[in-house]
């Protein structure tokens, strides 16, 4: 596709840094490269120079890179200055090229809506590379890296084609049925493997959860009565304070949430306000959303002081939980409560680390292995929900009616399609890259 203007755009991140990328690509990329370093770069090729405005002004010296189209990242002419990582220069840097006639700054995800408009990437690939820009674990990288791979296109593209080689079969079958090579049992061919696909689709469906954990982290909710000891454990569990710890019963009035990377998995650790009969109005609101965040937890911590137990009203959270001993310092030494998964102090730090490997053994059970093939996207979820409902339909009809089953057929591919952008998604498009940060 041929675009009519130049996009512009840092793409390096937040300054100052130590070096800064300037991202050109389009159209006049070898009229700016002419204008700014006085000659065009030659493709691929490092070339430290000078960066020059168009009225002849010194802005920096730096390194140019020149990606000639179609053999670059858009699929169009594209090239890079590496210019310093200062908020001036990059200014001068940038205010040069978007004077320039056709060149102008890059809206979020530009880069990317053009290689995938240019067939260099599908959008499950340009999914995959905005998880990778913003991936803070280890199991998100390798998640991202692995879908960037085209794997997750590859099982979305067997199905459709599966359901295409199907189409074929039946409008074979109901334009040549006379004929003898023409395969007469599409019951026991085509129809079993449609049946095998929507089971097929079902079970990768299940695993989007665990995709979510992957990309937005294992819920990990603390929760128990007013002075339990909530606040305390999760400032020893992040090695900060991030939450306001007092003698003062209902401190926590609101969600107070800290990330952490365990064993790389992202892990949220959310504390609550203390759950207790009677609260005042605000703490009322309090309880009120540490009951709600209990209910979509993927663990709980069920905090109690060991030298006053006092049990909490039933959250109504199917979510596993631990019950964790808080205060244990305060006990005589050969004291052994019974009945806790885990006892911990936080003045001591005693029966912190077992705590943090027990989060840590669940989080990295949830997510499995990485390698897996998984639905990222609610879009993903939304589209295969639909094509299994078209399966489905497809097989509810009259085995006589294949002209309905096929068409069903279609519509299921469709779907499938618009995963990957294989069929028109101009509707979508807007919506996927404006959560691209600008300058990819």
């Amino acid at each position: 596709m041929i675009f009519q203007d130049t996009i512009v755009a840092l793409s390096s991140g937040r300054l100052p840094s130590g070096i800064a990328v300037i991202r050109i690509s389009g159209p006049q990329t070898r009229f700016a490269l002419e204008t700014m370093l006085g000659k065009v770069p030659s493709p691929r090729s490092a070339r430290f120079t000078a960066f020059h405005a168009p009225d002849g002004r010194l802005l920096d010296q730096g390194i140019a890179l020149f990606f000639p189209g179609p053999a670059s990242f858009t699929g169009e002419d594209s090239a890079e200055f590496h210019a310093h990582g200062g908020r001036a220069v990059v200014q001068a840097v940038t205010e040069a090229l978007t004077s320039l006639e056709g060149l102008r700054l890059a809206e979020p995800g530009e880069f990317t809506r053009r290689a995938f408009l240019n067939g260099k990437v599908d959008l499950l690939e340009a999914e995959s590379l905005a998880d990778l820009v913003s991936a803070e674990t280890e199991a998100q990288r390798r998640f991202a890296v692995l879908n960037a791979e085209g794997r997750q296109s590859g099982v979305y593209l067997d199905w459709r084609h599966r359901l295409i080689h199907a189409r074929a079969m039946i409008e074979a079958e109901m334009d040549f049925a006379d004929e003898a090579d023409i395969p007469g049992s599409v019951s026991s061919t085509v129809w079993a493997d449609v049946r095998a696909m929507i089971d097929e689709i079902r079970r990768h469906v299940q695993g989007f959860h665990r995709a979510e954990i992957i990309r937005d982290g294992f819920d990990v909710v603390i929760i128990g009565a007013p002075n339990a000891g909530k606040s305390s454990l999760l400032n020893m569990l992040a090695r900060r304070d991030v939450a306001i710890v007092t003698d003062e019963p209902g401190t926590t009035r609101d969600l107070v949430e800290v990330v952490l990377d365990l064993d790389g998995v992202k892990v949220r650790l959310t504390d609550t306000a203390g759950i207790r009969e009677a609260p005042g109005k605000v703490e009322a609101i309090g309880i009120g959303r540490a009951l709600e965040r209990a209910r979509t937890a993927d663990l709980i911590l069920h905090l109690e002081d060991v030298t006053t137990p006092d049990r909490i009203p039933d959250t109504e959270s199917t979510a596993p939980t631990l019950r964790i001993g808080t205060k244990t310092d305060l006990l005589p030494a050969a004291a052994k409560p019974d009945g806790f998964d885990c006892l911990v102090s936080s003045t001591s730090g005693a029966g912190v680390d077992s705590l943090l490997d027990m989060i840590t053994a669940r989080a990295v059970t949830a997510v499995g292995d990485v390698a897996d093939v998984l639905p990222s996207r609610q879009r993903h979820i939304d589209l295969l929900t639909k094509t299994t409902d078209y399966l489905e339909a497809a097989l509810a009809l009259p085995v006589d009616q294949l002209e309905l089953r096929s068409e069903n057929l279609r519509l299921a591919s469709d779907r499938l399609g618009r995963i990957s952008g294989a069929v028109d998604t101009e509707d979508l498009l807007d919506v996927i890259f404006s959560q691209f940060c600008i300058g990819k």
